[in-house]
């Protein structure tokens, strides 16, 4: 098979949806009142759970790309400090973010000057399809506990 067909493949389940929810569909239909809400006694919000995606997603980015690159302190820095942004252009930006940082994403792993096992910038052995792979994975799971989240706060029915 041809590695250009591969790298489309790879791209479309980055977007995410083949299988479930995209993620944008379900955070199109969050309204900001909600986001900052911790239903049942669990122990994060829409909006904790998301940063957590966002940051994630960026770590994995940066550590494949940036020659800056510095890791984070596992766990505390992948989740907030707060329960909710302070305003509602925080929550705005930071879905911008998730979105340029996945464009970004693909933009790396698609370009015809890398190879799937071309090991990432920052990594001995982690090649650019494991962490693509880490991205879609990672997302995916926690775009289901999204869902959840977003079933108990009525916000979305499937």
């Amino acid at each position: 098979m041809n590695v250009d067909v591969i790298k489309k493949q790879i791209a479309i389940h980055l977007d995410g949806g083949k299988a479930f929810i995209p993620i944008q569909n379900l955070i199109a239909e969050i309204a900001f009142d909600k986001v900052g809400i911790r239903p049942h006694n669990l122990p994060y919000s829409i909006y904790e759970l998301f940063y957590h995606i966002v940051y994630a997603q960026k770590d994995i980015l940066d550590y494949s790309i940036s020659e800056e690159y510095s890791a984070a302190n596992w766990p505390k820095d992948y989740w907030p400090e707060k329960q909710k942004p302070d305003n509602e252009e925080e929550w705005k930006d930071l879905k911008a973010q998730f979105f340029q940082d996945r464009v970004s994403l693909k933009t790396f792993f698609t370009s015809e000057e890398n190879a799937l096992d071309d090991v990432v910038l920052n990594s001995t052995e982690h090649t650019i399809i494991r962490q693509v792979m880490l991205v879609i994975e990672h997302n995916a799971y926690h775009t289901g506990q999204l869902l959840l989240l977003c079933r108990l706060l009525e916000i979305h029915d499937n």
